[in-house]
């Protein structure tokens, strides 16, 4: 099956206006009271969450109702159509949660197995990322790219920390450590998402983090690539949304990045 461009073009009307009208949600959440519950120790969910995702959901629904549905808060709808939505309707719950202005909405959109498509929106910044397969990434439609740091000293990181961070034995911390003494310093801001933003954008010039799951960088790895930078496993191998670890950057401090996690591992 092959994506017509006109179906892209209208994919990207569709998820503009999810995540436009989702983002509107979570920004007028945080002028209410809102109720929070527990999947894990550390792993929070609002009802906002929820209703982000049934609005997204429903949208997508309404204009293509064979296409397949992955949203975090448990959505799994549709099959056989070879397009599959893959959807976080709140990247940052834990931001969110207390009212921390760090958090977005991410919609990928897979065709055939290949991620072609995604979008990531910033509702605070009012900041809409995206990126298509081949042709560039964007910022509030303008061209984006990653830095030009040409070496690891002179970088600045950003990773984050698994649910299962307390019971993990490899939990993050180790790698943390060898970073901060390697670059400039390493950030922690609570949303892979918008971490992948801001290495294609050039605001950071790499982010590593492990135990992911697909919505959390469907969308994101596309908008690096596409900004010309460089995706891979923690070896420096081929990169899958459906693997549980990610290392991203500006391809120019690649290199150094996985040696530094290969070191870690060891």
């Amino acid at each position: 099956m092959t994506t017509k461009i006109n179906d892209i073009d209208e994919i990207k009307r569709i998820a503009e206006k999810a995540a436009r009208s989702a983002g509107k949600i979570l920004k007028d959440g945080l002028t209410r009271d809102f109720s929070i519950s527990y999947k894990g120790p550390v792993n929070l969910v609002t009802d906002i969450d929820m209703a982000s995702e049934d609005l997204i959901v429903n949208i997508i629904k309404e204009r293509f109702p064979d296409h397949l549905i992955l949203a975090e808060e448990g959505h799994r709808d549709g099959e056989g159509s070879g397009y599959k939505w893959i959807i976080d309707p709140l990247d940052g719950t834990t931001n969110y949660a207390h009212r921390f202005p760090f958090f977005c909405v991410s919609i990928g959109f897979e065709a055939d197995g290949e991620i072609v498509f995604g979008m990531i929106y910033d509702p605070i910044r009012d900041e809409m990322f995206s990126a298509e397969r081949g042709k560039g990434a964007y910022l509030n439609n303008k061209t984006i790219s990653v830095s030009k740091a040409a070496s690891l000293s002179k970088s600045l990181l950003v990773t984050g920390f698994a649910y299962d961070v307390r019971e993990a034995a490899r939990n993050n911390f180790d790698h943390f450590y060898n970073f901060s003494l390697a670059s400039i310093g390493v950030r922690r801001t609570g949303s892979a998402a918008l971490d992948l933003c801001y290495v294609a954008s050039g605001r950071l010039d790499g982010f590593w983090e492990m135990n992911l799951s697909p919505w959390d960088t469907a969308a994101g790895w596309l908008m690096v690539k596409e900004a010309g930078g460089n995706v891979t496993d923690f070896r420096g191998g081929l990169f899958s949304i459906y693997k549980k670890e990610i290392l991203a950057s500006n391809g120019k401090i690649h290199d150094e990045m996985v040696n530094i996690i290969q070191r870690g591992i060891r």
